[in-house]
Order: C-alpha cells, then sequence, then structure tokens
C-alpha cells in the first residue's frame, strides 16, 4: 500500500538525509527500515481492540522504560479501508528519528543557537549574521495550489468522517475519538494563525466536539469571535497526519506570536507546503493523510466526554463547541495517524520528553542558573516538575518556582521541586533521597494558587486550583539556617584510585 507513496520525484532524492520527510508515509518506511514498526495485518476492530493490542504491546517489561514498544500498522482496521498507525512517536529513538537527528539535543543546540543571535551592531557584525537570517527565512510556510491531500474531495452529503478508523480507546469514554489532530483557527482580530491539538469525540458522521480547553489559543479564539458576533461561527480545519515535525506542531510550547508551521519548517530544515482549502480561508499543510473543513457556530455547545484521558483516570463530561464537516479531503491512499492515552507510561509521554529536552534551552535562556529539568512519567506533564539550579543567593529556588510558573503551559505545573545542580533530575532515586533529606516540610514548602490544568480532576474548582513548591536545594545562614549542613558522603579519590588498580586481580 505504501509503496506508491515513499518513492521521492526526481531530483528531490535525499543527500545525507538533510532533506524533510516528504510525508507520514515516507517516515513509515524509515520506522519499518529501522526496525521501529510493526505490522498488524489481522482485522482488528477500533473500538476497544486496538488499544488493547496497543496497551499489551506498552506493557511489555523488557521494553520499559526506553519505549512502549514498535510504532503499530494496523493494515485492516474493521469497518475501514484506510489503515491506522498508532504509537509512532512511543520511543526516544523514533522522536530522534522523526526530528531527523542522532539526539534530541542537536534540535536543541539549532534552537539555542538562533536564540543566542544578538542585534548587530555594525556593518560587519550584520555581514556575519546574514546566513543565519537567510536560514530563518527559509522556513516560512509555503503556499502552493494543490496537494497530495486533496487527491480526492467529499462535500455535503458524501461526507462521512467514520469512513475512516477513529477509536474508541476505553470503555467509558462517551465515543469515538480523533486524538492526533491539527486544528487550524485564525485570531478573528488579527488574522494570526494557529494550530493545536485538541480531541475530537465523534457525535455523527458531520459533527465533531472540539475539545478547547479555557486556556488554549483555540478557546481564545473562540471567545474573541464570540464577543463580536455571539450568533457568527468561525472556520475551523483538521489535518490528520502529516510529515512528523509538522504532524508534532500542534503539541509544540512555542511563543504565541510564533507562527506553528514556520517553527515545524525550522524542525523539518525546509519550508512546509500549504495549500488553501476548499470550503473556507484557511490553509493546511498540502502533504497531510486527511482533512475535514467546517466551521463552529459561536451559539453551539454540546456535552463532550467522558474520555479516558493521559491522566490514567477518566476526564469528565463538559460543554464544548461543536465542529460541523463541510467537506473532507485526503490522499488517495490515507494513513489515519492517531494515538491511545491511559495510564502511563503511553506514547505521549516520548512526545512530551522530546519537548521538554528541545525547549530546555529556552528556559535556560530566560534563567540561566537552571541546569536541568525532568518531568517524570508519572507525573503527567504537569503534575511533577524537577529543576536543577545553580544557587547563587539566598531564596533563589522560590524565585525558579515563581518564575515556571509564569511561563506559558508550565503554569500548569502542581509541583515544582527544586534541586542543587549536582543533583541529577534523571535519577529519580537520587532526586527523593536527597529532596527528603533538605527538606523541613514547614520551612521549604510553599503554596501557590492559580491556573490548572482542564484535566486536572483533583482540582477544587474546573481549571482553578493550588500548586506547591518545594525547595530541596542545600539551606545557608543567610536563609536562616544556622546549623552546620554536611558533606555528602564520598569515597577519597586515593582510595579509589588504589582499588582501581587491583580491581581485576579482586574479581578472579
Amino acid at each position: 500500500m505504501l509503496e506508491s507513496r515513499v518513492k521521492r520525484p526526481p531530483g528531490r532524492a535525499r543527500q545525507e538525509e538533510k532533506l524533510a520527510y516528504r510525508d507520514l508515509g515516507e517516515f513509515v518506511q524509515k520506522l519499518e527500515k529501522e526496525g521501529e514498526l510493526r505490522r498488524i495485518r489481522a482485522e482488528v476492530d477500533p473500538i476497544l481492540e486496538i488499544t488493547e493490542v496497543t496497551q499489551r504491546v506498552a506493557r511489555d517489561k523488557e521494553r520499559l522504560p526506553d519505549s512502549v514498544g514498535p510504532a503499530l500498522l494496523f493494515e485492516k482496521p474493521k469497518g475501514s479501508r484506510v489503515p491506522l498507525l498508532v504509537n509512532t512517536f512511543g520511543s526516544v529513538r523514533r522522536m530522534a528519528l522523526a526530528f531527523e537527528v542522532n539526539a534530541l539535543d542537536e534540535v536543541a543546540g539549532r534552537i539555542q543557537g538562533f536564540l543566542k543571535m544578538e542585534t548587530p551592531q555594525g556593518l560587519f557584525d550584520k555581514i556575519k549574521m546574514l546566513p543565519k537570517l537567510a536560514e530563518l527565512g527559509s522556513f516560512f510556510p509555503k503556499s502552493v495550489k494543490t496537494g497530495a491531500c486533496k487527491e480526492v474531495m467529499h462535500h455535503g452529503k458524501d461526507v462521512n468522517v467514520l469512513d475512516f478508523p477513529i477509536l474508541k480507546c476505553w470503555p467509558q469514554d462517551g465515543g469515538r475519538f480523533i486524538t492526533f489532530p491539527l486544528v487550524f483557527t485564525k485570531n478573528p482580530e488579527t488574522g494570526k494563525r494557529n494550530v493545536g491539538m485538541y480531541r475530537m469525540q465523534i457525535y455523527d458522521e458531520r459533527t465533531t466536539g472540539m475539545h478547547w480547553q479555557t486556556q488554549k489559543h483555540g478557546a481564545e479564539h473562540f471567545r474573541r469571535a464570540r464577543a463580536k458576533s455571539p450568533e457568527g461561527r468561525i472556520p475551523v480545519s483538521v489535518a490528520i497526519g502529516a510529515d512528523p515535525a509538522t504532524a508534532l506542531a500542534g503539541m509544540l510550547p512555542i511563543p504565541p506570536d510564533l507562527d506553528e508551521m514556520m517553527f515545524a519548517g525550522f524542525l523539518r530544515r525546509e519550508p512546509v507546503e500549504m495549500v488553501g482549502c476548499e470550503t473556507n480561508d484557511l490553509e493546511v499543510p498540502a502533504n497531510a493523510e486527511i482533512v475535514l473543513e467546517g466551521y463552529v457556530n459561536l451559539n453551539e455547545m454540546r456535552t463532550e466526554g467522558p474520555f479516558g484521558d493521559h491522566t490514567g483516570f477518566y476526564s469528565l463530561e463538559g460543554d464544548y463547541p461543536v465542529f460541523h464537516v463541510e467537506c473532507v479531503t485526503h490522499r488517495k491512499e490515507p494513513i489515519y495517524l492517531t494515538t491511545v492515552v491511559g495510564p502511563p507510561p503511553q506514547e505521549d509521554y516520548y512526545m512530551g520528553y522530546a519537548v521538554e529536552r528541545v525547549f530546555l534551552p529556552v528556559m535556560k535562556m530566560q534563567y540561566p542558573e537552571i541546569t536541568d529539568v525532568a518531568m517524570p512519567a508519572e507525573g503527567i506533564f504537569h503534575n511533577l516538575m524537577i529543576v536543577a539550579i545553580r544557587k547563587s543567593y539566598p531564596g533563589h529556588a522560590r524565585k525558579i518556582m515563581n518564575a515556571i510558573w509564569s511561563l506559558g503551559q508550565a503554569m500548569f505545573t502542581k509541583v515544582i521541586v527544586v534541586v542543587d545542580h549536582d543533583v541529577d533530575v534523571h535519577n529519580y532515586n537520587e532526586v527523593v533521597w536527597k529532596t527528603l533529606c533538605a527538606l523541613d516540610p514547614e520551612r521549604d514548602v510553599q503554596f501557590s494558587f492559580g491556573p490548572m490544568d482542564t484535566l486536572d480532576h483533583a482540582a477544587r474548582m474546573q481549571d482553578y486550583g493550588s500548586k506547591m513548591g518545594i525547595d530541596a536545594t542545600r539551606k545557608w545562614a543567610t536563609e536562616g539556617f544556622t546549623r552546620p549542613w554536611p558533606d555528602e558522603i564520598v569515597m577519597d579519590e586515593g582510595t579509589q584510585a588504589r582499588v582501581a588498580a587491583i580491581w581485576k586481580t579482586l574479581q578472579k
């Protein structure tokens, strides 16, 4: 099925793996070549069964913690002619393959390089910056007249989103959900594009829910438009499946004034080709597998949920806008890209880990004292962040807590633990040990109130609750700690060297 799609057009051959994946099909080919993909040729039902198969792969303890098993291509999902791809990004290695790097630190290094671009002071500085500025300019999205996403078109009564193998993942889910969409909207005041990843519950063949959480940009566009014209509508288009960098763009925590498609171009080192929709003025990636075009009425809400979420619990029912699908376009041989969320770790953990690694330089640029950050899988992204800092003054740890709570999506972080720079934040045994040994609960725990993740069912109110910061750094006299702070037990270098010299003889 994929063979007709993986051959690159003449004159577009890869050179030293520097060119971006052409589309999702080409990435599938790469995963298969690298032994990272398993084809499921038996018929499997998208209603619960595909999730169970995916979970059994994920629970293979021999593969953890480095992955949740291979990517899975279900070639014959029951009730659909469209193959389904899941667990695509479920390992650190596959995330590196997605960004076409050997290690995620390479992406972080590129971001850091651009962040360090300073305003040129003279002619010589301006000349030196030209190559970087030219490279940055080459990443802006490129409008094209048509694309593979328009090979097949359906309008009006011919539209049926259930032609695709949309999953019902868990028994108490309110229905089937699209879980890996790129949702395109425009700010009704500025016209600026936003791309977000929001789950979409299927109500029927031509309507879905639009899970715009309160703090998301899609919800902001909805509110601004409704304030101007409560009885109006806003255009919405949804792309499903694209080259990896583009497919992941909707989940990246980039600044609100930065175009997600431009940043996707930066990640893939080639501009994203965008094509105009058939029924509205939005553009979508020309290489997308499937595109849903339509609108959201500003005065229409409908019950959405429950949904088995990445917290490992069901997120509760709520009222959300309704997306009306007017047109569906897709490739002749599309692949339906989806993901399963649930008890951690799942595929989304590795996607989150990549975001953590890639955007650490951004955090360091704002707060150079930060040396490393970790968000354990069990912390479900927003529940726990461990931060290592190079402490320089009294109260430094508390300053960092408050700073993180002011950073974009980091504002949802329920618990922040700040440790000294010599603590390995990725070694959770060490973190727990040194945190508990440094902690006086009354002195070192700080509580704060603010916005919470909509999915946090423990918050006292939806979208609002308390957060906790823990100062697990060594305490100084200038912080009111008058007792001596003991040294950590470490063997002296001389003894280590002497034992190392005789170590082989001791093994006999």
